[in-house]
């Protein structure tokens, strides 16, 4: 599996890897962090504009939809994917 897309560089493909490399665990961990959570701002802004005035509940059940798998959702929340929608 690539870690970069094809398009990128060799030099700055060679540049990045050295430093993910130098990178303590602690700092790989909050890389990851940091984008997951830009990810998750992401979906919420989507679920924001599709879904226009929703409670914060209703936005934080769509959202927590889209990571969970159905069964989860309906046994924790009550929140049924095929009724409600992602």
């Amino acid at each position: 599996m690539p870690i970069l897309s094809e398009d990128t560089p060799r030099n700055v493909r060679k540049t990045l890897i050295e430093g993910y490399r130098k990178m303590s665990p602690q700092m790989k961990l909050k890389r990851v962090s940091e984008a997951t959570l830009a990810v998750q701002q992401l979906a919420l802004a989507r679920i924001r504009k599709q879904y226009g005035s929703i409670s914060n509940r209703e936005q934080q059940l769509r959202l927590a939809s889209l990571w969970l798998d159905k069964e989860t959702m309906k046994r924790v929340f009550n929140w049924d994917v095929d009724i409600h929608g992602y």
